[in-house]
């Protein structure tokens, strides 16, 4: 089962579902387990194939599911959501099931093993580009965006249309400290 009122989004537009640089949560699973956690370092990096960069530190649960499977997810959260990805960064997946623990549903991902965390408006699933030099080096994992799907309330026409303030995207800054995405504007 896919999260409520979303749409895929082609894979040419996928960027913009993360372009504007929010805090996203990485799902990730492997050998019947799974775990969620958050990360605010994360990028798109291509259009054809559409290319993502995220990083995960050597000490998180996280890392060996993704290397163990070669998948994972980036999903964008709501300010709706900050307290649960909040606890998604500051708890470890190795002694239990965050998604269990936190209370967040996990949906069925159309490409990849690793779930769609639910609480969130846009989901990129990834497969791992293998680049060994720069995991090990700088913890920067790049992804091929193989599937997108975004809260069709939120994102049509390839752009956000945010709404209201708990629909929002965030921005972590430190500390427990975010901002939410402001309103969209255009330049002529």
């Amino acid at each position: 089962m896919t999260p409520p009122h979303t749409l895929p989004v082609p894979l040419e537009k996928s960027y913009r579902l993360i372009n504007h640089g929010p805090t996203v949560l990485v799902a990730s699973a492997h050998g019947g387990r799974r775990n969620v956690m958050a990360a605010a370092w994360n990028m798109p990096l291509d259009f054809a194939p559409p290319k993502v960069a995220v990083v995960i530190d050597k000490a998180t649960y996280s890392r060996g599911l993704i290397e163990a499977s070669g998948e994972f997810v980036l999903a964008v959260p709501t300010r709706a959501a900050a307290a649960q990805a909040l606890a998604t960064g500051s708890r470890s997946g190795r002694d239990e099931d965050k998604f269990a623990a936190l209370g967040i549903e996990a949906y069925s991902a159309d490409k990849v093993g690793a779930p769609l965390p639910g609480g969130c408006i846009a989901w990129l699933e990834c497969r791992v580009i293998p680049e060994p030099h720069i995991q090990q080096t700088y913890d920067l994992f790049l992804g091929e965006v193989v599937a997108a799907r975004a809260d069709a309330r939120l994102f049509r026409d390839g752009h956000w249309h945010f709404d209201e303030a708990g629909t929002r995207s965030i921005h972590y800054i430190a500390g427990g400290n975010f901002f939410a995405t402001g309103d969209a504007f255009t330049v002529e």
